[in-house]
Parts: C-alpha cells; sequence; structure tokens
C-alpha cells in the first residue's frame, strides 16, 4: 500500500486496517516457521505496511494535539 492511499483513509479505517495487517502477519510468520512461505518478503512487506499505517495515525495525533496547545484556553 502506498503512502497517498494511506493518507487518505480515516483514522478508524487505518485502525481497523492495522489489526487486519498484524493477524496476517501472524500467520505469515507462523508460515515462515512452518517452512510453508513462498516468498519470505511478503513478511517485511506486511512489516512496513504496518509501520506506514501507524506513522500517518502518529503525525495525525501529533498534530492534532499542537492544535490544542495552541489553541487559546477560555478563562471564566
Amino acid at each position: 500500500m502506498k503512502i497517498f492511499e494511506i493518507r487518505e483513509l480515516p483514522d478508524e479505517e487505518l485502525r481497523k486496517r492495522i489489526k487486519d495487517e498484524e493477524e496476517n502477519l501472524v500467520h505469515l510468520k507462523f508460515q515462515k516457521a512452518t517452512s510453508q512461505l513462498e516468498s519470505p518478503i511478503k513478511v517485511r512487506l506486511a512489516r512496513r505496511d504496518i509501520a506506514r499505517m501507524r506513522t500517518v495515525l502518529r503525525e495525525r495525533e501529533m498534530k492534532q494535539s499542537k492544535i490544542q496547545a495552541t489553541a487559546p484556553v477560555a478563562s471564566t
């Protein structure tokens, strides 16, 4: 999955896809351990996709916290 595709997704969809990819990664690791995995590159690609999605989520969280920190506080 390309980064521009990931950036277009909403947060909830990203979280769902991260969960799905992590489950897929577990299955790939199991297949690798039992010598049933056709291409070991698939493990690396799954890890990188997860990292990309987590990075985008973290960027959004940092941006949101920065906006909240700079917002003026209403005093009563």
